[in-house]
Formats: structure tokens, C-alpha cells, sequence
């Protein structure tokens, strides 16, 4: 699957899931604090967390499906503009306390919502040390830390192309952080 594709999904879906969730939140909760975007970007900072992380030290996908997730998904489900726009809108209705608390509490949880990710993606290594070889040579998937079957398609995820997967995906991290 080309990468552009396969980011351009991602968002695709990220987006949808925004509106979904946003649409949701703004039904069931009426607020004059912008709860949904805080919803949606700290849930968006966990599953960045969670899934750099368990892409990165555990699994090691193909650097495809680290872009949709992290690049597309995430990119377009997360909300930093809305986030800077109603926190400016708080400020300029002179709602200051608003405002800093929307700052505070985003930053905050948001910290906190990717060493979740993180924390979890890690908690969950022992679940994927079990019978990996059959696993390895099906969905070539490599699992870090885990035997290796003696095949030659084991042998393989130590090959040109899964290093440079990986790091591509290293290079692209970053960028995922920001829209």
C-alpha cells in the first residue's frame, strides 16, 4: 500500500472518529468549557502513547501502518487548532480562568495520557512473548524480544527493509506530535 494512501485513510477515519465523539459529548454534555475537544485530544495523546510505543519497542510493523495510525489517525482526530481557537475564544470573552484552566488541564492530562500510553503499551509485552514464531511467519510481524523462528523470513526482519521501516517511522514521531 503506498504511504499517501495509507495516511490519507487514517485521517479519513481519525477525522470521522472526531466528529463521532465530539457530536457525542456535545449531545450528552452541555458546557461552556470546550469538554470535548479536552476529551478528544487526551484520548488522542493515549493512544499516540500507547501505539508509538507498542510500534516502536514491541511489535515492529510495517512503517505503512505506523503512518496511518500515528500520522493519519491521530493527526486528524487530535485537535490542536480547536484547542488554541476555543481557548482564545474563553480569554477574549474575558473567561481568563477559563482559559488558563483549559491550558493547565490539557497540558496535564495530556502529559499524563501519553506515559499511559507509553505505561501500557510496556505492561503488555509478556502477552506477545507467546508462540511468536507461527505469528512471525503468517502476518510478518516481528515481536522485539521474543525467540525468532530459524526461518529464512526471520532472518528477513533484520533485513534492509525493516530497518529502514524502522527508521522511517523514527523520522516520522515527530512529526506525528503535531498536526
Amino acid at each position: 500500500m503506498n504511504r499517501w494512501i495509507a495516511i490519507a485513510v487514517g485521517g479519513a477515519l481519525g477525522t470521522l472518529a472526531r466528529y463521532a465523539l465530539g457530536s457525542l459529548i456535545g449531545s450528552r454534555l452541555t458546557s461552556r468549557f470546550p469538554l470535548g475537544t479536552l476529551i478528544i485530544n487526551i484520548s488522542g495523546s493515549f493512544v499516540l502513547g500507547f501505539f508509538l510505543t507498542l510500534a516502536g519497542e514491541k511489535i515492529h510493523l510495517p512503517m505503512h501502518w505506523r503512518l496511518a495510525v500515528s500520522v493519519g489517525f491521530v493527526g486528524a482526530y487530535t485537535t490542536f487548532s480547536t484547542f488554541e481557537y476555543e481557548t482564545f475564544k474563553l480569554l477574549e470573552k474575558g473567561n481568563g480562568f477559563g482559559g488558563l484552566l483549559n491550558i493547565a488541564v490539557s497540558l496535564m492530562l495530556g502529559f499524563l495520557a501519553v506515559w499511559g500510553g507509553i505505561a501500557s503499551a510496556r505492561s503488555i509485552e509478556a502477552r506477545f512473548k507467546t508462540d511468536v514464531s507461527a505469528a512471525t511467519e503468517s502476518s510478518h510481524v516481528e515481536i522485539v524480544g521474543a525467540p525468532q523462528a530459524s526461518s529464512r523470513r526471520g532472518a528477513a526482519n533484520t533485513s534492509l527493509e525493516s530497518r529502514h521501516a524502522n527508521k522511517g517511522m523514527r523520522a516520522h514521531e515527530s512529526s506525528a506530535v503535531s498536526e
